[in-house]
């Protein structure tokens, strides 16, 4: 057992002030993941700040239409939600992919967004892992590559974010809120995480001390229109291989605009912007669904053992865009 101090926080700024003043110190929330990372040996920290009884566990509707989730709701609670399941099924689907029922009883909104981006090399203490440690070396590269990346690589790392819920996050343009030492800011969802560079062991852009507050939705009226696809190796409880969280507007049998975010394929959630663009304005058919795909896809760079996830991202982007848009072709 490795030894470490627990504290319980009052007020977010007391966790803060907390946090930023000990190197290696850590907020502790659902500690689904941050707990496991401990008995592992990944994670070694000497305090613990309990922020779980913080006033960040509600759901508000904004004056605008869009939703404020505080940073301690319970997963469980984020996607049953009416608010949510009626204007973004797809977070709720997102999040009820996630995990296990008895997971997302505990795991909260802050925590999924800060769970490690890692694989299997990453929790063998036994392994170089630059993640873990930089300039030991990525042991996947030449290892087991089944669940990692095809964009957005380096070769100091080439794990896949693991979150169902930035995905949608992603999608949605929602943005985070965070308090740090320096005071509250903003950050868009699509900017919060990091890929690998030469500094994979920087998930996120946050600074040590910074506390995720909650989450911001915009008010996104074809968000109600949206869905989440999950291909994994296990019906339940498995990270996804490849995901994708879509939402469209339709006008008539045009496209009139599209959010678009996969998962499973890069170290952060990857918002399609090429796809996006190759659609606006252009028919929802099969052979639009599949270009965008292939415009999006253009770049990737798979490794011996994973390049089945391009054909699978392209097929899955064009049967969710088929059942969304009502596309007899694409379905």
């Amino acid at each position: 057992m490795i030894p470490f101090d627990y504290r319980r926080a009052d007020d977010p700024a007391e966790a803060v002030a907390t946090v930023a003043g000990n190197p290696r110190a850590a907020f502790l929330g659902g500690g689904t993941n941050l707990v496991d990372h401990m008995k592992l040996g990944v994670a070694e920290p000497d305090l613990l700040v309990d922020i779980t009884r913080l006033p960040l566990d509600r759901i508000e509707e904004l004056d605008d239409g869009g939703l404020r989730v505080g940073a301690n709701v319970r997963n469980a609670d984020f996607a049953a939600h009416p608010l949510v399941r009626s204007r973004y099924p797809v977070l709720a689907q997102a999040l009820l992919a996630g995990a296990s029922g008895q997971l997302r009883n505990l795991a909260t909104t802050g925590g999924n967004l800060l769970q490690r981006t890692r694989c299997v090399y990453f929790q063998d203490v036994t392994t170089p892992c630059n993640k873990r440690e930089p300039g030991q070396g990525c042991s996947a590269l030449e290892g087991y590559t089944r669940y990692h990346a095809v964009l957005g690589a380096s070769p100091h790392c080439v794990a896949v974010h693991p979150s169902d819920l930035a995905v949608a996050l992603a999608a949605l343009d929602a943005v985070v809120h965070v308090q740090g030492p320096a005071g509250p800011r903003t950050i868009p969802a699509t900017e919060f995480h990091r890929l690998p560079g030469d500094r994979p062991d920087l998930d996120t852009v946050l600074e040590h001390g910074d506390l995720v507050t909650a989450v911001e939705l915009p008010p996104l009226p074809f968000a109600a229109r949206s869905r989440y696809r999950k291909a994994r190796d296990r019906a339940s409880y498995a990270f996804a291989l490849v995901s994708l969280a879509a939402a469209v507007d339709l006008d008539g049998v045009v496209v009139r605009d599209v959010r678009l975010a996969f998962g499973g394929l890069a170290h952060a959630p990857w918002r399609a912007r090429r796809a996006e663009a190759a659609l606006r304005g252009r028919p929802a058919t099969d052979e639009a669904f599949r270009a965008a795909a292939d415009a999006e896809l253009a770049d990737a760079s798979p490794l011996p053992g994973n390049g089945f996830k391009i054909p699978m991202a392209r097929n899955m982007l064009a049967a969710v865009l088929g059942e969304l848009t009502g596309s007899e072709e694409a379905a």
